[in-house]
């Protein structure tokens, strides 16, 4: 078997486990054509169904003159290597201009980025607070862009439930770690609270989730075995939209835990935020799967700023070959490779102390070797 790009996936598996899974693979791949073909063949019915409740509409009747908004994508990454004797602690938000208009100067000739890497001890809460942390970042990043369509990857909700995590653990994580949070924290959270309020006319912040197992639409449809992404996918046509309709809420009400009083308030108001988030699913191209779009109840309601996203989504889902916004593809291909850049750091950081180590160097090398790197990303 011929594998593209000189690749060969199976080369460290045992052969008999190689049969084995390419024998299963006939079973998943008859399961999946037949979950495929049932959803197609509902797509007439769904449709009528979505029309009668004037949920599936077209981009057209919003607005025809093209404005050539400017975008920005938004993502983040954090990444953990673990040695023998510390670990090593990377975060790291990325903005990415998307294509610009012809219309348009470029605002960035570069993309804009925040960092920060530092040594910390051996801690379970490790993670929690460096995720956070990443959080904060894009959240500053995104408040901050010039841009007339920011995106953001994953939920507009995620922020809520990491810094909850985060804060939970802060009084017994890695002290050095821990300030960095609360360094970033309140001017972070003020930024939340304005992207979830989305008030500014002028601006328009969206969250794109990839992944998603949200069933807003799907229970309604009573279609409850797919996720909405994936039935819309097969439902919908290029321009077509559904929406809005409010963000389904958790069991319990959003919170983020903290013992500091001065940032009670902001929360207050960012958990009222989120209780009137919208979503749209919005399919601009036929090579285009549908996108989840959540937004604040100030842009599902005004047609011209809803008009104003779909116009940005069409300009940058152009290439074919790119199936989420042009400024998210590239800052995720940026922001995943913090997770091999660190290793090379942490050698090139060996290197410099073994220059200056005026012991024997065998303890030091032993006390920088690295046993596991974890990686993780803002959705």
């Amino acid at each position: 078997m011929s594998v593209s790009g000189g690749e060969k996936p199976f080369d460290e598996l045992p052969e008999a486990l190689v049969e084995e899974m390419l024998k299963q693979s006939e079973c998943l791949s008859d399961t999946l054509s037949g979950s495929f073909k049932k959803l197609n063949d509902k797509k007439n019915d769904i449709r009528q169904t979505l029309k009668k409740r004037a949920l599936l509409k077209r981009d057209s009747a919003l607005s025809n003159a093209p404005t050539h908004p400017t975008s920005c994508g938004v993502d983040g990454a954090y990444a953990v290597e673990k040695l023998l004797s510390t670990d090593v602690v990377a975060m790291a938000g990325v903005a990415v201009e998307g294509l610009t208009p012809p219309t348009e100067k470029k605002y960035w000739p570069k993309p804009h980025h925040l960092s920060h890497i530092l040594p910390v001890p051996h801690d379970d809460s490790t993670t929690l607070i460096a995720r956070a942390t990443m959080i904060c970042m894009e959240l500053e990043l995104a408040a901050k862009a010039p841009h007339e369509v920011v995106l953001l990857d994953g939920s507009l909700t995620t922020p809520i439930i990491y810094l909850n995590q985060a804060l939970s653990q802060i009084g017994h994580s890695p002290k050095a770690l821990s300030s960095l949070l609360t360094g970033i924290l309140p001017s972070a959270l003020k930024s939340y609270f304005a992207l979830l309020l989305s008030e500014r006319t002028d601006k328009v912040y969206a969250a794109v989730p990839k992944y998603t197992t949200r069933k807003e639409i799907s229970k309604e449809l009573g279609c409850e075995e797919y996720e909405d992404r994936g039935l819309l996918t097969f439902i919908m046509e290029a321009g077509e939209f559904i929406g809005p309709i409010p963000m389904q809420q958790p069991s319990q009400e959003w919170h983020i835990t903290t013992t500091d009083s001065a940032l009670q308030g902001i929360i207050k108001k960012i958990v009222a935020a989120a209780g009137n988030l919208q979503i749209v699913y919005y399919r601009p191209f036929d090579h285009s799967p549908a996108l989840r779009l959540e937004i604040s109840r100030a842009i599902a309601n005004n047609p011209q700023r809803l008009s104003l996203l779909f116009e940005s989504l069409r300009l940058q889902c152009g290439p074919p070959s790119i199936l989420e916004p042009f400024p998210l593809y590239l800052a995720d291909r940026m922001v995943k490779h913090l997770g091999t850049a660190l290793p090379a750091i942490r050698r090139t950081t060996t290197q410099e102390m073994s220059l200056r180590w005026e012991e024997t160097l065998g303890n030091m090398y032993l006390a920088m070797h690295a046993y596991r790197t974890d990686f993780g990303k803002g959705s």
